[in-house]
């Protein structure tokens, strides 16, 4: 599957920068720079696609009320920690919808998202956590 002439094979490293750890992939070429915001805004598309998920949540810490965030909005509702081996993990705040088996919409949900950001990001996924913050009837 490997052809020296056709594919690179890359050393993927992390870096800080700002205080924030960014994912970096390395080749004989030069060096790419995946912003944890960028693999968010991925991860937070691929779950809103996912069957029972109505969207991300975002909690109020002032008065505890969970509300719906909009599509441009869906960084909100994720968290992305790049560990010091390059390995993701997602944190999700989600609203789900009513009637749904909620394992089964993790379980879904798991398995696309690792499936299609560690192809998006050639990262691993280390860990994804699913917060489920609300329940609502969708028409």
């Amino acid at each position: 599957m490997y052809n020296n002439d056709i594919m690179t094979l890359y050393t993927v490293n992390y870096t800080e920068i700002g205080g924030t750890m960014k994912g970096r992939i390395e080749n004989k070429l030069g060096t790419v720079m995946i912003d944890p915001e960028v693999i968010a805004m991925f991860a937070g598309t691929t779950a809103i696609e996912s069957f029972g998920i109505v969207g991300m949540a975002a909690v109020s810490m002032k008065d505890g009320l969970v509300k719906l965030l909009k599509r441009e909005s869906l960084t909100h509702g994720i968290n992305v920690k790049i560990d010091e081996e390059n390995l993701i993990t997602l944190d999700f705040h989600v609203i789900v919808s009513y009637g749904v088996s909620i394992a089964a919409v993790a379980d879904n949900l798991v398995n696309s998202v690792k499936y299609k950001v560690e192809e998006f990001a050639g990262m691993k996924i280390k860990q994804i956590n699913i917060f489920v913050d609300g329940v609502r009837v969708i028409d």
